[in-house]
């Protein structure tokens, strides 16, 4: 893909994951991978306020490779999760409301519900709180996301990816409803949770439904 059609693609995923309610104001940012490293939302942006041109490209190392422009200050989380997992093609991160509120208990998803196993296990982790882009913080996302598509980020939000900008959006709007529902069942009681059988007799079912193969991330 060249920078060009990356940088529309990341704009227009930018501006559906505000459409959704993921991301308000500049709480949150996306990424996408090309040949060069990715291309990666800019720095105080919002999803209502920008354009393609605004896209900044930026090598897995840090370098800037656009002419212009200040890479989200999470660049380095993003480009630490393309290191670690060849198969991300494309970061979402956002502060969205039930996954935060969730990631502010500093407490994992569990397996309250069989479509936790969408994410690759049994769980959802939650990674422990450092200060907002720093290396602490890609390092640690990167150790929850350990046979994961997606973790939560104590007392912040939550970052997720796919092979491609339609799967790590879904991916995204998966695990805030889950989150929400999880909240939701915690306030009217204990929710139940599935055991490691039931949990691979759902992963079972899943090799047979649908269009994609459930892999872990």
């Amino acid at each position: 893909m060249s920078r060009s059609s990356a940088r529309k693609s990341v704009a227009a995923l930018y501006q559906e994951a505000g459409r959704r309610g993921l991301i308000v104001g500049s709480s949150g940012n996306v990424s996408l991978r090309i040949t060069e490293g990715m291309v990666v939302t800019p720095s105080g942006g919002s999803p209502d306020m920008v354009s393609p041109r605004e896209m900044v490209v930026v090598g897995l190392g840090g370098s800037v490779l656009s002419r212009s422009g200040t890479p989200s200050s999470e660049w380095p989380m993003h480009a630490a999760i393309y290191r670690a997992f060849p198969k991300a093609g494309c970061i979402i991160h956002t502060h969205a409301d039930a996954c935060t509120a969730l990631a502010c208990l500093n407490q994992d998803l569990p397996a309250f519900h069989y479509m936790v196993v969408q994410f690759g296990g049994a769980n959802v982790r939650c990674a422990p709180y450092v200060t907002f882009g720093t290396p602490a913080l890609a390092e640690l996302a990167v150790t929850a996301l350990h046979e994961r598509s997606a973790c939560l980020l104590a007392n912040h939000g939550m970052i997720v990816f796919g092979d491609d900008a339609a799967q790590a959006l879904g991916r995204a709007d998966l695990l805030e409803a889950l989150c929400r529902q999880y909240l939701m069942a915690r306030a009217a009681g204990t929710p139940r949770l599935l055991s490691d059988e039931e949990l691979a007799a759902a992963r079972e079912r899943f090799r047979t439904y649908g269009p994609r193969r459930v892999e872990a991330g």
